[in-house]
């Protein structure tokens, strides 16, 4: 498409994916762990990217449209400095050579597909940073059935409110999207101060905000989601019944207590097969 944007160079980047890729090169992680994402909280995901030294992925301090809904999908990123009459020119002609129209915030959207989430870098820029309004975030609903992430801003918020789509934003204005140049689709972004996007990452996000997960560690995160989740289970029923004191669940259990909740996951196993 434009600027850096190249399936060979998103292969480069995202080269510990070893499964299927679209043709736009972007890891392509099964719907299935997408799914079964939506029940992962943020510090379990923190937990295993972290663990692997993936340190700079969490962004929070957000407006958020919808809160009470979880955003999964797969990261299809577009980033925006602010403009010059050459890159600007450049980045114009570039575009018309690969067909696209409208304004450049089209060509992003143009490029999703299903179950994919957009991740703008507008480095925080709300009045004249409004990526959205009503009838582009009908597009991108359309397309993808999940939401947007914008380090930026949003307009039209009352019409967009009626779309049900969870939304991360930094603020609202009046004003239309201008002074910014698209530099490139499917890079690398810098997401707030610290959180880093790469195209094809897992992007999960909740009230607590958004992290992004390398697409070769999403199933990891997943299954120890799980797995953490049937132990807190056992150990809250344990608590309930007065079987074990707090401190006796809030610490590393005894073979003993190991041996009772593996028999108790085998049960519950058994129940839901």
């Amino acid at each position: 498409m434009i600027g850096l944007n190249s399936p060979e160079f998103t292969r480069a980047v995202t080269s510990q994916w070893d499964g299927e890729r679209g043709p736009d090169g972007r890891p392509v992680v099964p719907d299935s762990i997408l799914e079964r994402m939506k029940k992962v909280t943020i510090e379990e995901a923190w937990g295993v990217i972290g663990g692997k030294g993936y340190n700079y992925q969490f962004a929070g301090d957000w407006q958020i449209l919808h809160p009470d809904r979880t955003l999964v999908g797969r990261a299809v990123t577009g980033v925006y400095v602010p403009t010059r009459p050459d890159l600007e020119t450049a980045v114009q002609a570039d575009g018309a050579r690969h067909g696209c129209i409208g304004g450049q915030n089209s060509w992003v959207i143009d490029t999703l597909e299903p179950n994919d989430v957009i991740v703008i870098d507008l480095f925080g820029k709300v009045k004249f940073g409004t990526f959205a309004g009503d009838n582009l975030g009908n597009s991108i609903y359309a397309k993808t059935g999940t939401g947007m992430v914008i380090d930026g801003g949003i307009r039209d918020l009352q019409r967009l409110y009626e779309i049900p789509m969870v939304s991360y934003i930094r603020g609202v204005d009046p004003t239309a999207i201008a002074d910014v140049t698209l530099l490139g689709i499917n890079v690398p972004v810098r997401i707030g101060l610290e959180a880093t996007c790469v195209p094809g990452d897992i992007v999960l996000g909740t009230r607590e905000g958004v992290i992004f997960i390398p697409p070769h560690l999403a199933e990891q995160v997943v299954i120890e989601s799980e797995e953490t989740r049937m132990r807190d289970a056992w150990g809250h029923q344990q608590l309930r019944e007065g079987t074990y004191t707090p401190g006796e669940i809030d610490r590393e259990w005894t073979p003993e207590m190991t041996a009772e909740f593996e028999a108790w996951r085998q049960q519950q196993n058994a129940d839901d097969s």
